[in-house]
């Protein structure tokens, strides 16, 4: 495990209800391709913060590439209601392609 993936952890694990705190552990999962972890901290993630859409399509993209499709779509869903929520019409444009791609 990296000194960063470390430190990431146990941030994570001192404030589990500090939304940065797991997004940061879950970008440090997804460089070390522990993408199983990454998807579980996503999610946790996820579920404490109003994400403005850049979360949701990391989420998106990670269950996709686990074969997990219905979830992703789920995602791609919810990710393009908060880009368009918070006026992020490029991020929107983003999951549409995702959809696309995927068939």
């Amino acid at each position: 495990m990296t000194d960063r993936l470390a430190t990431m952890r146990a941030m994570a694990e001192k404030q589990p209800r500090n939304p940065l705190a797991r997004f940061g552990y879950a970008n440090e999962l997804l460089k070390a391709g522990d993408d199983v972890a990454a998807a579980a901290e996503l999610e946790a993630y996820l579920a404490l913060h109003d994400d403005e859409g850049n979360g949701w399509l990391r989420y998106a993209d990670l269950l996709h590439r686990l074969g997990r499709e219905s979830e992703a779509r789920s995602a791609v869903a919810r990710g393009t209601d908060a880009a368009t929520r918070h006026g992020h019409g490029t991020l929107v444009a983003e999951f549409e392609e995702r959809l696309e791609g995927w068939g």
